[in-house]
């Protein structure tokens, strides 16, 4: 599966870490390493990814290493088992940031 980095704009309010504890919790998956093929490093952060090419322009966390979430705005290959948790599912409260998606900008909520 390929998917677009959002590298940071997530990040912007909320810690990496808060964000893998997340994906943690909902995925019922365990994460060592970085999800993206032909990384070896452990992951340390929930990154924010889009589905690359697709009509979905909906936020999703999944587990990434520090090198791989400093990849903005590219394309990264993940292996296909990795569940894809919607960043909209993290908290009832939520705060609205305009920012920019794979098609250009649209505002989104984002757990507070």
């Amino acid at each position: 599966m390929i998917v677009r980095n959002l590298n940071g704009l997530a990040q912007n309010r909320y810690s990496g870490t808060v964000l893998l504890a997340h994906w943690d919790r909902f995925s019922r998956q365990t994460a060592y390493r970085c999800f993206v093929k032909g990384c070896r490093n452990k992951c340390t952060v929930g990154g924010c990814v889009q589905k690359d090419g697709a009509a979905d322009e909906n936020w999703y966390i999944i587990p990434l290493c520090d090198d791989c979430n400093r990849k903005k705005s590219q394309s990264l290959e993940i292996w296909d088992h990795v569940r894809l948790i919607p960043v909209s599912s993290a908290n009832v409260s939520r705060v609205v940031h305009q920012v920019p998606t794979v098609r250009g900008a649209r505002t989104i909520s984002l757990p507070a």
